[in-house]
């Protein structure tokens, strides 16, 4: 005969059937939790991205078709990335506030097919310099911080003036925030929010993000302004900084390695927390479900619950439009 444990508490009993685990659930996962990222470039074609199975860099056409049907799905904003053309790109690409470039072109195309989708904006200075840096280079090779702010501004500015919603600073110079808030403000575009990448850490999952944009640097690297990985008291620091200068939200950036950051900052966070699952988190995914070796739905499902359970109210990430299909069959 089986001796029954005198158990007055048995959690499993919150777990025995589907109706009860979505019940008690804690963290849920829906498409409005959730930002696409999204490549575009000036070919008629759209092509897709070798470093990024089953991502695609888009044309302007093909972008605001698969913009509607991202629509559709629930998701409610998309984050725009370029490729340049190599010679449009120079050392302080000047490119980058050009009202007739494709990048304010992509802009005004998606807000004149699909107005009520949020439209979120990068601004750097690396899809449009030919150093491939997201500052301006000087010629010792220093990232000069000030000089790369004031045409932060102006891409900024030349984004607002084209639609944008939402506008993105990814460069990580040291008050770009507080001057693309004036900046925004002195033209009229009070309403236009600030994402501020607050956390971004020098990392090595970019890779086939840089690959789907050309934009690595041509020499040197990205550490004496990107974030150095040991750190979590300076993330804190660099929140205080943007919150003062006025970001609507922040964000880190990636996302599965620095749950830690995520969950300091949502912590302390008056405003909202984002994070960013990036193209190296993606492609591990990505390539061991194709080799067998992982099941790509639970996977991608599982490490975004992660993220927003560590503390993000929104998170960026390639598989936002596949997991919203998903969850409409998986609940």
């Amino acid at each position: 005969m089986t001796h029954q444990l005198d158990l007055p508490i048995r959690p499993r009993r919150n777990r025995a059937t589907p109706a009860l685990r979505d019940l008690v659930r804690e963290t849920t996962l829906t498409p409005a939790d959730m930002l696409l990222p999204m490549f575009l470039h000036v070919d008629e074609h759209d092509v897709p991205i070798e470093s990024m199975p089953g991502v695609t860099r888009w044309s302007l056409d093909g972008l605001v078709e698969e913009v509607g049907r991202v629509a559709a799905l629930g998701i409610r904003g998309v984050v725009l990335f370029p490729k340049i053309e190599d010679v449009l790109k120079s050392p302080r690409g000047e490119e980058c506030h050009n009202p007739d470039g494709l990048y304010p072109r992509a802009i005004r195309a998606i807000k004149d097919a699909h107005p009520d989708m949020l439209v979120i904006t990068d601004v750097a200075l690396d899809p449009y310099s030919s150093e491939g840096h997201d500052g301006i280079v000087a010629p010792d090779g220093r990232i000069l911080n000030d000089e790369t702010v004031e045409v932060l501004a102006m891409q900024a500015v030349c984004q607002a003036d084209a639609g944008a919603d939402v506008i993105a600073p990814s460069d990580m110079m040291d008050g770009r925030v507080e001057a693309i808030r004036d900046a925004l403000d002195a033209d009229g575009h009070t309403d236009v929010g600030i994402m501020s990448y607050t956390a971004k850490y020098a990392s090595a999952f970019y890779g086939p993000f840089r690959g789907a944009l050309d934009s690595a640097p041509k020499s040197g690297d990205k550490k004496t302004y990107q974030m150095d990985p040991g750190n979590v008291r300076e993330a804190l620091r660099e929140y205080e900084q943007d919150v003062l200068e006025g970001a609507d939200m922040v964000m880190v950036k990636p996302a599965g390695p620095y749950l830690d950051v995520i969950r300091r900052l949502a912590d302390v966070s008056t405003v909202p927390v984002a994070a960013y699952q990036v193209s190296g988190e993606y492609l591990m995914i990505a390539a061991a479900s194709r080799a067998g070796w992982l099941d790509e739905r639970a996977i991608a499902i599982e490490t975004l619950t992660g993220i927003k359970r560590a503390g993000a109210d929104i998170v960026l990430t390639y598989y936002a439009d596949r997991v919203a299909e998903w969850l409409q069959t998986t609940g």
